[in-house]
């Protein structure tokens, strides 16, 4: 007998990979502290975060491909199997350079749960329906902003630091089993072509490139080392250029540029993606550094966003059936660039309330940015290159916060703390205003009607 897809256990499954990819950040960064007061490796630090980041930066248009040649099933299980195991591997890490590796297993993983779920959904549900699916899914993102820092805190506490990781397997185990009784693809059986020149090409680039960024970002300066490493993804991005135009299924089909649609959205989500993670980072340095107060205010202070964000993707649900994609990611991008207007006229004296005004803002514009456009790239295209559209589409959000990462730490002060500090963080406000801008002109070049309607 010919198995049906079960579409509410299928949301539920990937709602629970959406989760720990979600809580993923904050909940490791909360428990930083404490391993690196156990393991020692203090220089290793940053790389702990960086490391995923590049691994999930890398492996995510790699899994979005493999899930139009191979299915959505077949790789997610995979992606999250990685996952785990690097999950499982991390809390058993005995010193900092094995919790690094480990890291890399573990965001090489993560490269699945940032895209196959959004493809999954592309492909089940119609236009109207999506956006209310994404609603759910940044329910989740609000949901895990909120609950990581406590859940971290929680466990390191009671428990221990290793469970930061272990508690993975229990979710990860059941998102995998729910999504492989649930879903059930008609695939066709042929024979494909893997583009290992471009994927490993690609990974070279990547790395050069994220490597040089975060020798710039320490050193602040221009050294040999970082030229070396900037020439080499110059170079090696090249040749990936030209694997891609050769190559008989190429992992980043270079026919999605020319899809008016997914080169708009991809060009705001790299934007928007600095523009995230500058909130993310300098706000909380703000209150803590300039403003004196302590971490339970900076968390205050961001919790607006957490929760207008997931607010602004259920309204933008709503408003797809009626408005376009052009108008609602317009009104999210200008709420974005109020919020950076904000954060640019702060000073030592300005209260929480003021931060909380400008986070809940920029989280409602965000809110609406992110899911428009995520819906108009599900939409744009067929199911044969879903997987490859998601997967560039994050791979560009993912990739602007990367680099908003390395070049708002080459403004930053040396000095974290008093005036120092606050005339450089004023420096890096001014730089979002900008890129709001600019995230506010690209946006205003898509196309008046529906997204549903595909694009030659």
């Amino acid at each position: 007998m010919k198995k049906e897809t079960n579409p509410t256990r299928v949301i539920w499954a990937l709602l629970i990979a959406t989760f720990l990819m979600a809580i993923e950040g904050t909940i490791v960064s909360t428990a930083m502290p404490k391993i690196v007061e156990e393991l020692g490796g203090s220089h290793l630090y940053t790389w702990v975060i960086s490391v995923y980041l590049l691994a999930t930066v890398i492996s995510t248009p790699v899994f979005g491909k493999f899930a139009d040649l191979y299915g959505r099933r077949l790789m997610f299980t995979i992606g999250s199997v990685v996952f785990l195991i690097g999950s499982m591997a991390s809390g058993f890490a005995q010193s900092m350079e094995q919790l690094v590796i480990f890291r890399v297993i573990q965001g090489l993983g993560a490269g699945a749960l940032a895209t196959i779920p959004f493809t999954i959904i592309g492909d089940l549900y119609s236009y109207e329906q999506r956006a209310k699916i994404q609603g759910w899914i940044s329910s989740v993102w609000g949901i895990s902003g909120i609950v990581g820092p406590l859940a971290g805190g929680i466990l390191v506490d009671a428990v221990s630091w290793r469970w930061v990781f272990f508690m993975n397997l229990p979710f990860g185990i059941a998102a995998i089993l729910m999504l492989w009784l649930s879903l059930h693809e008609k695939l066709e059986k042929k024979k494909h072509s893997i583009d290992y020149g471009g994927i490993a090409v690609f990974a070279v680039s990547m790395t050069a490139f994220l490597y040089g960024l975060t020798v710039l970002r320490e050193s602040k300066q221009m050294t040999g080392a970082v030229w070396a490493f900037f020439a080499v993804a110059v170079v090696s991005g090249v040749i990936f250029f030209f694997i891609e135009r050769k190559a008989k299924e190429p992992m980043i089909p270079l026919g999605l540029f020319k899809i008016r649609t997914l080169t708009i959205a991809n060009t705001a989500g790299f934007l928007l993606g600095f523009i995230l993670v500058a909130f993310t980072f300098y706000i909380p340095l703000w209150v803590q550094s300039v403003n004196g107060l302590n971490a339970t205010m900076s968390g205050v202070a961001m919790l607006p966003m957490s929760i207008l964000w997931p607010i602004g993707a259920i309204v933008c649900g709503r408003l797809l059936a009626v408005r376009s994609v052009r108008s609602i990611t317009i009104t999210g991008s200008v709420l974005i660039a109020i919020g950076c207007c904000g954060l640019f006229f702060i000073n030592p004296s300005s209260s929480i309330v003021w931060f909380m005004i400008i986070s809940a803002v920029t989280g409602l514009g965000f809110g609406l940015s992110f899911t428009a456009f995520t819906v108009s790239v599900q939409s744009a295209v067929d199911w044969s290159i879903r997987g490859a559209a998601m997967g560039t589409n994050n791979l560009l959000r993912i990739l602007g916060q990367a680099v908003g990462i390395g070049v708002s730490g080459i403004l930053l002060s040396v000095n974290l703390k008093g005036e120092e500090l606050a005339a450089s963080l004023h420096w890096i406000f001014l730089l979002l205003i900008v890129l709001a801008a600019a995230a506010i002109i690209s946006t205003s070049l898509l196309k008046k009607e529906p997204a549903g309607q595909k694009e030659a």
